[in-house]
């Protein structure tokens, strides 16, 4: 009788104290939840932040008259046009400007993929003298400004090798980019070893190592350098502004800017064409953004070793 009194007892205290942890565990839970509205609002505030100028430029350029002031910020339904974005492109013929970017974009995203595999690939898994050295002198490179090294550059590239005026030309300072190369060597370092010495021992050269092995793993290195490139080129002003003359191979943004700094006061809404050319140039690194940025996320790459 004194065991069965006991173990009730033993059983009323166990289950007390579960109402009471269980009372304890709803004020964390309340205050958990309060802290994520927090944090969900914090992130709304920040988000809108940076949005706004993008919207305002989208604003601004559909603006038959210019309104610079707070309440230019909303969409007046009477003063809509796309008469902004006509203009833009009868000034600067638009769409050469655009292929002429697209073309000085794409040459250097050629060589950042194919040069900075390569070179990422050999730092991260082959065994040479001084591979350590060089990849010291590359980390250095990235502290120094191109601006420092336009002088040097434009004597050997137009003068040189007679460059000026070409694609070429433009291209060439950016067909290695040593933080792509950066990006590639880590990736390529998180891959497991066991995987290249199955291969080596299978007899598969190095170039096939890297083709058939190494890249289908690291993608997202792939794509992730592919956007961090193609958003400098794709606005760079003052290296084609140098290079070339000819109205006919102006990128983008230097059109845009010659525009801005000649033309634009010629314009029914000047404020409004500079607004219109300014989206176009912004649209496709946006939209690539939005477009591939579920795929930067890191693969499983050890799912590759069976053991």
């Amino acid at each position: 009788m004194t065991q069965t009194l006991s173990a009730a007892e033993a059983g009323a205290t166990v289950t007390a104290a579960s109402v009471t942890a269980a009372s304890d565990d709803v004020p964390t839970i309340e205050t958990r939840a309060r802290r994520s509205w927090w944090h969900l609002i914090l992130l709304l505030i920040g988000a809108a932040v940076f949005l706004f100028p993008f919207y305002y430029m989208i604003v601004g350029s559909l603006q038959k008259t210019a309104n610079t002031s707070l309440s230019g910020t909303l969409p007046q339904p009477g003063n809509i046009t796309l008469h902004n974005y006509g203009q833009i492109n009868a000034a600067l013929s638009l769409g050469k400007a655009i292929i002429n970017s697209g073309i000085f974009t794409g040459g250097v995203l050629l060589g950042t993929l194919v040069l900075g595999i390569l070179a990422g690939y050999a730092l991260a898994q082959l065994r040479f003298p001084g591979r350590g050295l060089l990849f010291g002198f590359m980390l250095l490179l990235l502290m120094v400004p191109f601006q420092l090294l336009i002088i040097p550059l434009y004597v050997i590239i137009v003068r040189n090798y007679g460059l000026g005026n070409n694609y070429l030309g433009m291209i060439a300072p950016f067909a290695i980019n040593s933080t792509a190369v950066f990006i590639f060597r880590q990736y390529f370092l998180q891959l497991p070893k066991e995987l290249f010495d199955a291969a080596r021992i299978d007899g598969a050269n190095e170039l096939r190592i890297l083709t058939r092995i190494a890249l289908p793993l690291v993608r997202p290195a792939v794509l992730t350098a592919m956007l961090l490139t193609f958003i400098g080129p794709w606005n760079e002003y003052l290296w084609p502004f140098l290079i070339t003359k000819q109205q006919s191979l102006l990128p983008l943004a230097v059109a845009l800017g010659n525009y801005i700094s000649t033309s634009s006061g010629v314009a029914t809404n000047p404020y409004g064409a500079i607004m219109a050319g300014s989206f176009v140039l912004a649209l496709p690194a946006v939209a690539l953004f939005v477009i591939f940025q579920r795929h930067f996320v890191s693969v499983n790459i050890g799912s590759g070793v069976k053991g």
